[in-house]
C-alpha cells in the first residue's frame, strides 16, 4: 500500500447553484498564480471523463497532478524522517502545562514528566486552546468529530478523489478509492466530540446524511456496503482559519493549531513554514490573516 496516490482531484458543483462556477474560475486564476494548474469541466467534457458523476452535477475544477495520501502510514513516515534528523518524539504523552520560566519554556506532562526549551510551538489541534490560554492567548476553538466510512472492496475504477464545492455542511461530502478497491467516505454533517475524554463518536443519522449526499454525487456507490464507520476530534475556528504565527503576549512562543478540518491536507507546508519563521523570523507566505491576535476580544 502506498503512502501518496497522485491521482488527480476534481472538486464539483451541482446544478442549483451556477454562481459557484465563477468561485472555481477565480479560485483557478489565483491556483495558477501559484504553479498549481486547474482545469474547468463541464459539460460532455464532464461525463466523458468522470461518467460516474450523478445529474446534478453540473461543473467541476480538475487537478491532475493532485491525489491522496493515507494518513495511517504517511504521518508515522514523517515521524520517521524527523527521528532520523534527530528529533525525539515522545508518544501518547498529554501536556497539562505550560509556562516560560526565564528563558526557557517547562511543559508538564499528566504522568509528571516535564520537557524544557527556549522555543515552544504548540501544534494542539483541538486541544490548542488549553495551552494558548495559559498564556493569556485564549481562542475560541469548536473540536467536531467528522464523519467517516468505507465501502466493501470493488474493481478499482475510480482515479481521484472528489469533492463538492458548496455553503451547505449536509453537502459537503467527498470520497476516494484506494488501490484494494474500498472507497473511502467523508463529509457531511460533523458530529460530537470530547477532547477531555477523547472520545468522538458517530451519529447514525451523519451517517445516514452522508450517504444520501454521496448517493446524489454519485448514484452507483449507494449500492455498496459500509463496512466501517469512524470518528476523530478537530478543531475549528469561527472563521475557519488556522490559529498560525508567533504569540502576541510571549517570546519563543509560536502556535499552528485549529485547522478546521484541513489540518492532514497543508500540514507539511505549514510545518516548512513555521520551521522558517522560527528559524528566520520571517517567511514569504503572508501569515497575517492566521494571526492569534484576531481573537484578542472574541475569546
Amino acid at each position: 500500500m502506498c503512502i501518496r496516490d497522485r491521482s488527480g482531484h476534481i472538486r464539483v458543483c451541482y446544478r442549483e447553484r451556477p454562481e459557484l462556477v465563477g468561485s472555481m474560475e477565480d479560485y483557478a486564476a489565483n491556483a495558477r498564480m501559484e504553479g498549481l494548474d486547474l482545469e474547468l469541466v463541464s459539460g460532455n467534457v464532464l461525463r466523458d471523463k468522470f461518467p460516474f458523476f450523478g445529474p446534478d452535477v453540473l461543473a467541476g475544477s480538475y487537478s491532475a497532478t493532485d491525489g491522496h495520501a493515507n494518513p495511517r502510514l504517511a504521518a508515522p513516515a514523517f515521524a520517521r524522517a524527523a527521528a532520523r534528523l534527530g528529533a525525539v518524539i515522545h508518544e501518547n504523552t498529554q501536556i497539562v502545562d505550560a509556562q516560560k520560566v526565564g528563558e526557557d519554556f517547562i511543559v508538564t506532562a499528566a504522568d509528571g514528566r516535564t520537557f524544557r526549551a527556549p522555543i515552544l510551538l504548540v501544534t494542539a489541534g483541538a486541544w490548542g486552546n488549553a495551552l494558548s490560554s495559559q498564556f493569556g492567548e485564549p481562542v475560541p476553538i469548536v473540536p467536531k468529530g467528522p464523519t467517516m466510512s468505507v465501502t466493501e472492496p470493488v474493481p478499482y475504477a475510480i482515479l481521484p478523489t472528489v469533492g463538492v464545492m458548496t455553503p451547505l455542511e449536509q453537502e459537503t461530502v467527498y470520497f476516494r478509492q484506494v488501490a484494494r478497491g474500498n472507497i473511502v467516505l467523508g463529509g457531511s454533517t460533523r458530529g460530537p466530540s470530547f477532547p477531555d475524554q477523547y472520545r468522538a463518536y458517530v451519529e447514525p443519522q451523519n451517517t445516514v446524511s452522508q450517504l444520501k449526499h454521496i448517493r446524489r454525487l454519485a448514484p452507483s456507490l449507494g449500492r455498496l456496503n459500509i463496512i466501517r464507520v469512524w470518528s476523530g476530534i478537530e478543531g475549528y475556528m469561527p472563521d475557519s482559519q488556522p490559529v498560525m504565527g508567533p504569540s502576541a503576549t510571549t517570546s519563543g512562543l509560536y502556535y499552528a493549531f485549529g485547522f478546521s478540518g484541513s489540518g492532514f491536507q497543508i500540514g507539511p507546508g505549514v510545518g516548512e513554514t513555521m520551521a522558517e519563521i522560527i528559524a528566520k523570523g520571517a517567511t514569504d507566505i503572508p501569515t497575517e490573516p492566521y494571526r492569534v491576535e484576531r481573537f484578542a476580544t472574541q475569546a
